[in-house]
């Protein structure tokens, strides 16, 4: 106390203004006592001999007027406690706000504001027409309100003038209290807390509150939260938790507030803290998203047993217009995101997200906010009615199951066609070769059984089996190369190589692709050099062996499998063709003929007969021709062989006479002429352009061949091949088309042959 008396301290006009006790006593944590801390504010010290005086100037601010006004009205609805709130009813009917798709509506609101105006003018009455066109109206908007797009939805939800948290709060509470304050220092606008009544039972609501006008949605951050909000609020859940009130949410956010020093105050951490407080509160949570409910945003207040809808609101993980950024690169693609979200309250409430959806007038909520507020007021108290029957425990595992099915899936149930086309292949599992020799032995051998027994029971082969065990020794011998390729120290040439034509593939450098040539046939030869030197080597040879006799196996197999699967095709096409009753009915006939003859040999028959089975049978030959021609099978008639041996031997012939006429006659010399000719005109002569000259030398040298052709005795062969070839097409008339190419194919080889 000796220090008291040394350092007395007098502060002029501070005194004597009410400072408390507790002010002189924390003023001492300064060093200075006496002091009030209202007095610091701008203080002069002076010293005058062994004394020191302090004056100071308080500074003068505006005072505020919270939490209570200086003239607060005691006897104002809800009790002096509501002017915690600074909500108050807006002085002006909020401005209009018309939304793309509803212009239709508004023209034929038009007409019926100017017959209206029309009839009040002119005296007139236009009564039928004012209730034509109000019907009309009526059934415009119900046709449009009940075919509404998701993104006409999220149009709604957005609205300006929609109804916030706390016009419904004041619409369906008989008191409300509002709550305010983190206990940390902050209170954070966009989410509102209080205690309200509805029926004489105590609720704690809880929600984003937006701004009505452009003033309030600045103080409001427009419905996004600060860490601060979600902290006041987890601090009201424990409060509701301790006293047993039922909490109800009510969700309107495009989400929180993201911004740097939201981050820094640990946004994400109060969002997680309050999901895992949600779950563990032991009294019902309601959640009821009236606007647009965004990310964690939303769902920090949203983890409830039951949670609740409004017709048009929308419930996102990403706003359809960041989803349509992000996917098609560009907002406008934003309907397109709407609808494939799933973000409507009919689809969540399919997908078991949402539990309920709450009634809005046509127009949307905002065209009546009271009649939805008592919608939502009706949907709390039935649902606090369901809740009110569960236990402790079967509340907390409900609240649990609800979020733990969601995203769940169903085993043996078939996959949509269409979905099935989008979904990832499945890719075939890894099986890690490197076999023995002797269990590969055991396997072929095994299936070599299955072949045997197959041929005994003339059964099909194991086809299946032969290509199974080809792809396993593929795999095999591939794993033995490299294998060996490790062993010698050349996989990192070949790693090396793999790289340099990887990089050389867009290259258009041709000595680049040479020398990278060069390069692998070097190594390829290196490595068949060392081959035989690889520890591994027997047993790459040997996989290798057995590889190519399976292969030859299956190959032959499948040319086996497609000639019997050819082959009794074409017994069947034989018999339906044996088969067919004219044929049938010709065949019987000419057999009763033979048998009335009563000969015993065929060279007893008369020449009659012979012709009618030779017709016969001819006729059964082109059945049999067109079938095979319809297999796509060429067949050759029999009498053709014959002719087109002739032709090739008279076409060897007449090489042969053409050969002798140069070598005898000066035809030769008149060839090396023509070529020295053609060979003065130069590279750059156009070879269409001859000269006189080289035209008569060619006419000259093709007119005597053509002379010494017709004097030989070729041309009388080709006359007699000619006629013969003749005679076989009248007796094979009814041959067809196929005929007819072939004699043009055989007169165009002889014609070429004396061209």
């Amino acid at each position: 106390m000796a220090s008291l008396s040394h350092s007395l301290v007098t502060a002029k006009g501070s005194l004597g203004s009410g400072a408390s006790v507790s002010d002189l006593l924390r003023s001492s944590s300064n060093g200075v006592m006496g002091v009030p801390l209202k007095s610091l504010g701008r203080a002069r010290f002076r010293i005058q001999g062994s004394e020191m005086s302090v004056s100071a100037k308080l500074r003068k601010v505006k005072k505020h007027e919270y939490p209570w006004p200086e003239d607060a009205d005691p006897n104002v609805k809800g009790g002096v406690l509501s002017h915690l709130s600074p909500f108050k009813p807006l002085k002006g009917r909020p401005k209009p706000v018309t939304l793309d798709f509803e212009k239709p509506l508004m023209e034929l609101q038009k007409k019926i504001v100017d017959v209206q105006k029309m009839a009040n003018e002119t005296g007139l009455d236009f009564s039928d027409q004012i209730i034509l066109l109000e019907t009309k109206y009526q059934q415009a908007l119900k046709d449009l309100y009940t075919h509404l797009t998701p993104i006409q939805r999220v149009n709604i939800a957005r609205h300006p003038n929609r109804p916030t948290f706390l016009d419904h709060v004041f619409n369906i509470t008989e008191r409300f209290v509002e709550l305010h304050g983190d206990r940390c220092g902050y209170d954070d606008p966009a989410i509102v807390t209080g205690i309200g009544t509805i029926d004489g039972r105590n609720y704690m609501f809880m929600g984003h509150q937006k701004g009505r006008n452009t003033k309030e949605n600045i103080q409001r951050n427009f419905g996004m939260p600060t860490p601060h909000g979600y902290r006041k609020a987890m601090r009201m859940m424990y409060y509701a938790d301790h006293h047993g009130f039922p909490i109800v949410t009510f969700i309107d956010t495009p989400g929180a507030f993201a911004d740097l020093k939201s981050e820094e105050l640990g946004q994400g951490e109060a969002i997680a803290h309050n999901l895992r407080t949600m779950f563990g509160l032991k009294v019902p949570i309601i959640a009821i998203v009236i606007g647009e409910g965004g990310s964690g945003g939303a769902l920090a207040i949203g983890c409830a047993n039951k949670l609740l809808m409004l017709e048009n609101a929308v419930f996102y993980v990403a706003s359809p217009e960041a989803c349509a950024a992000i996917l098609w690169k560009s907002a406008k693609a934003s309907p397109k995101a709407a609808e494939k979200l799933k973000i409507t309250a009919g689809e969540l409430c399919k997908l078991q997200i949402a539990d309920g959806i709450i009634p809005e007038p046509l127009g949307g909520a905002h065209a009546d906010s009271y009649w939805t507020s008592q919608q939502i007021k009706t949907a709390i108290l039935d649902t606090m009615d369901e809740l009110d029957k569960m236990d402790t425990e079967n509340l907390l595992k409900h609240r649990h199951l609800k979020f733990r099915k969601i995203g769940g899936f169903q085993e043996g149930i078939p996959i949509d066609p269409m979905r099935k086309v989008n979904m990832k292949k499945k890719e075939d599992p890894i099986v890690k070769p490197g076999n023995s020799p002797e269990e590969l032995e055991g396997e072929v051998e095994k299936l070599k059984q299955q072949i045997l027994k197959a041929k005994e029971s003339s059964s099909d082969p194991p086809g299946e089996g032969l290509t199974e065990m080809v792809k396993k020794l593929r795999r095999e011998v591939d794993y033995e190369f490299s294998e060996a390729m490790k062993s010698l120290g050349l996989n990192n040439k070949l790693a090396a190589l793999q790289e340099e034509f990887d990089k050389s593939r867009n290259s258009q450098d041709q000595s680049v692709t040479l020398a990278l040539k060069d390069k692998i046939e070097n190594l390829n030869r290196e490595f068949k050099q060392n081959l035989h030197t690889a520890p591994n080597y027997q047993s790459l040879k040997y996989k290798a062996d057995m590889l190519s006799e399976i292969s030859e196996a299956k190959d032959l197999s499948e040319k086996n499998s497609k000639a019997s699967v050819l082959k009794q095709e074409i017994n069947n096409k034989f018999k339906e063709v044996l088969d067919r009753p004219d044929l049938k009915k010709k065949i019987e006939a000419l057999k009763r003929e033979v048998e009335e003859t009563g000969l015993q040999s065929a060279e007893e028959l008369s020449e009659e007969l012979k012709e009618k089975i030779l017709q016969q049978k001819a006729e059964i030959e082109l059945e049999f021709a067109e079938i095979l021609r319809g297999l796509d099978l060429h067949v050759e008639p029999p009498s053709f062989s014959a002719i087109k041996n002739k032709v090739e031997k008279l076409n060897e012939e007449t090489m042969a006479v053409i050969e002798d006429m140069i070598d005898s006659s000066d035809l030769r010399n008149q060839i090396e002429l023509l070529k020295l000719e053609r060979a003065k005109l130069g590279q750059n002569q156009n070879p269409e352009t001859k000269s006189s000259k080289i035209e008569a030398m060619e006419h000259k040298i093709k007119q005597t061949l053509v002379d010494a052709m017709n004097s030989s005795v070729l041309k009388e062969k080709y006359e007699r091949l000619t006629s013969e070839f003749s005679g076989r097409l009248v007796e094979d008339s009814n041959s067809g088309a196929d005929d007819d190419g072939a004699k043009v194919g055989i007169n165009s080889k002889v014609n070429r042959t004396f061209a």
